[in-house]
């Protein structure tokens, strides 16, 4: 059977979360299935919107991996309240800003209008239906070993029916600056032209003097067997040892000289309010966070806003220690230009370690890393008003086993960062 994205999300939303949402938020079960409806196609929508632009393929791609191995298709009511502060799902309810930006608020009260809810209902849903969409992609993406341009010829296979489902009443167009949605269709057709089929994407190689020279060898040696063919009294080992030839002239090196492997995260740049201009990895801390502040954050609410959180993504510890890398100072100082860039906002930072070890001294360890990732930003020339102290909670929310890898337990040993009103 066919992988229908759209068929996937919405089968996540069954009856009885159906019910525990409305429950939650304080609306009607048909108000909150009416306003499903429409944030479903609406946060996949924005998604085709996103991956059209450029780098925006590898980016959700990257995001989609990590919603996928959150566990949150196991857990979407996690996202009404049940995720806890610093939990692994929490920073997912930032994926809804990521995709849309400052555009988010304006669609939220789009869906409150069409489905006769409160907007902050509207917000919730959409910050619920984005991370069920991307865990979603992200499963089958992972399954399928896609790459960002089988990524991308997947999500214009869906574009279709996708585009199709949003309700006719919903000016979704309109709330996205676009004369039409049809807008987004195309620009995602463009993107993935010249890209191979087959859901993985091969760049084709371009014609060079190598393949100008393979194809007349090709033909010398074509020709030559013809003439064998033709000649009286040659052994049959001869023509044998031609064919032999034949089979092995076409074999080049040129096709794997053009493809070049991918050798990390894709870096470029992030332009903040302000007009700096930051160097960063694509889907990394400074892209998330930025995509979320410049969203209707706010809008969110306090208790909401304490399960965000946002991990770095290049930043280090000398082992066993609470001092930071030589190489941690890039990120420390984007961090602080974000803070500057966004002067409403304020952050605080948690540290966490893995299951390994006492829990007193992970305590303690992760405390001193994020007192001094705090110490950096501030010395990097954050606005101290702007930083609301740290905290460690240790192993509290590390989900790999002590018995892991060290190479499995890497993602419960991190430091993030909480945006706060």
């Amino acid at each position: 059977m066919s992988f229908n994205l759209l068929d996937t999300v919405k089968t996540l939303f069954n009856s009885d979360l159906v019910n525990k949402i409305s429950s939650t938020l304080g609306e009607s079960e048909g108000g909150t299935q009416k306003a499903i409806s429409a944030a479903i196609p609406s946060v996949l929508t924005g998604l085709l919107s996103k991956a059209g632009s450029s780098g925006g393929a590898s980016s959700l791609l990257s995001i989609a991996k990590e919603a996928s191995n959150s566990g949150i298709l196991g857990n979407l009511g996690g996202l009404l309240g049940g995720a806890g502060s610093g939990g692994g799902m929490s920073s997912l309810l930032g994926i809804a800003g990521n995709l849309f930006g400052d555009k988010i608020g304006g669609i939220a009260k789009l869906i409150s209008g069409f489905a006769g809810i409160k907007e902050s209902s509207a917000s919730s849903l959409l910050n619920m239906a984005a991370p069920a969409a991307m865990a979603g992609l992200g499963k089958h993406a992972i399954s399928s070993n896609l790459d960002s341009g089988g990524f991308l010829s997947l999500l214009n296979s869906q574009k279709d029916s996708i585009l199709s489902a949003v309700p006719s009443g919903l000016n979704l167009a309109g709330a996205l600056g676009l004369g039409s949605l049809g807008d987004i269709g195309s620009k995602l057709s463009s993107a993935v032209s010249g890209l191979s089929t087959g859901g993985h994407s091969t760049p084709v190689p371009k014609t060079s003097n190598k393949w100008i020279g393979t194809i007349l060898g090709t033909a010398a040696v074509i020709a030559l067997l013809l003439f064998l063919f033709k000649q009286c009294g040659k052994g049959a080992d001869k023509q044998e040892h031609a064919a032999t030839e034949v089979k092995e002239e076409p074999k080049t090196e040129t096709v794997k000289e053009e493809v070049k492997p991918t050798t990390g995260p894709e870096v470029y740049k992030v332009t903040l309010p302000d007009g700096v201009v930051l160097e960063a990895n694509k889907g990394g801390i400074e892209d998330r966070l930025v995509g979320f502040l410049s969203s209707n954050w706010k809008g969110l609410g306090a208790d909401s806003l304490k399960k965000v959180w946002f991990d770095f993504d290049n930043l280090n510890f000398e082992t066993g220690s609470a001092k930071l890398t030589t190489e941690s100072n890039a990120q420390i100082v984007n961090i602080a230009a974000i803070l500057k860039a966004f002067p409403n906002a304020k952050f605080k930072v948690g540290g966490y370690t893995d299951k390994v070890g006492n829990e007193a001294s992970n305590k303690k360890l992760s405390q001193d890393r994020a007192d001094a990732t705090v110490a950096a930003i501030k010395a990097a020339g954050a606005n101290a008003a702007q930083l609301l102290g740290a905290e460690g909670y240790g192993s509290s929310f590390a989900t790999v086993a002590a018995s892991a890898s060290d190479e499995e337990r890497r993602k419960d040993r991190r430091i993030a960062v909480s945006v706060r009103d």
